[in-house]
């Protein structure tokens, strides 16, 4: 019955491809492994403007890829640096999995699409971790990075798997997760800047 709903095929679109730019704001490749893996056992069909996704290459490296940046996430200072490349990495890697739900579109409506809702939630949601992982060094001495690292690989699993199985469901949380990394983010950012504030009037 739901078939019969105009543009019903777009909106699930809409759910599932914010579903994925969102969690590559939590961690880049991640979500596209599991989209590889998922394609490539042919468990959700794949467009074929996008069949390099679903092919062992890019599944075997997304696969290593992912192994590394889940483990330097938890190897002091490498945490930062990889926050400086995390940002624009996750754009790109949010807008390309946001593209691949909307390949019937004509070029220029999917990847704008895909660049202002699927890099932009990626962006946001990585830039707010940023923040976040900052202001944990700066009050715990790096202590609590660990747990924010945990948080961000959790979410980046729970949000791939959502966004394929229960799209609804993901396209909620990611909007749940915007506001609430958002909020948490800029409160982040600012007390890391009171911070060097203050230090350097000391």
């Amino acid at each position: 019955m739901l078939d019969n709903v105009p543009y019903f095929s777009y909106i699930i679109s809409a759910f599932i491809g914010i579903g994925l730019a969102a969690a590559t704001g939590f961690r880049v490749f991640l979500p596209m492994f599991v989209v590889s893996l998922a394609s490539y056992f042919d468990w959700i069909p794949m467009n074929e403007h996008f069949d390099w996704l679903a092919g062992l290459p890019t599944l075997i490296t997304t696969g290593i890829a992912t192994i590394i940046e889940i483990l330097a996430y938890y190897i002091p200072f490498v945490d930062h640096l990889l926050d400086t490349v995390s940002i624009p990495m996750a754009t790109v890697a949010g807008s390309i999995l946001f593209a691949s739900q909307f390949a019937e579109l004509g070029t220029f409506p999917q990847w704008a699409l895909a660049l202002i809702a699927g890099g932009g939630t990626a962006a946001t949601i990585s830039s707010g971790f940023a923040g976040i992982r900052a202001a944990s060094t700066a009050t715990t001495g790096g202590l609590g990075n660990s747990i924010v690292g945990t948080t961000e690989t959790a979410g980046a699993g729970i949000m791939s798997i959502l966004a394929m199985a229960a799209p609804v469901m993901a396209a909620i949380f990611a909007i749940i997760t915007l506001i609430v990394v958002i909020i948490f983010g800029r409160k982040a950012w600012k007390k890391l800047r009171s911070s060097k504030d203050t230090s350097q009037r000391l």
